[in-house]
């Protein structure tokens, strides 16, 4: 195969995946709210589209953040409710754990 060709097919190649790739994310617009909070709840993590050009990821549970990061309720527009709770957000406290804060 000539070089040419090599570099057609993988362009070709790169072009499905990247396609494929941007229709597996589910599309957290046309949802309803119960449909992305048990979705998420399934899978644990999922990245839903939540505008044109914009993507969010919402997690179950802890586990998917780094050691330093909480959990904070994230809201998302869905089909029936422009802010729905559909799961949670991996964050960084403003203020570090036993620092600033009244126990």
């Amino acid at each position: 195969m000539k070089k040419s060709h090599l570099f057609a097919a993988s362009l070709a190649l790169g072009s499905i995946a990247l396609t494929t790739t941007a229709q597996a994310r589910p599309d957290l617009r046309q949802m309803t709210c119960q449909q992305a909070q048990n979705m998420v709840r399934q899978h644990g993590a999922v990245v839903f589209t939540t505008g044109q050009y914009t993507y969010s990821m919402y997690v179950s549970n802890r586990s998917y953040c780094d050691y330093n990061q909480e959990l904070f309720v994230q809201y998302g527009p869905t089909r029936d409710n422009r802010k729905c709770p559909v799961a949670y957000e991996c964050k960084e406290p403003l203020f570090q754990r036993g620092f600033g804060r009244w126990n």
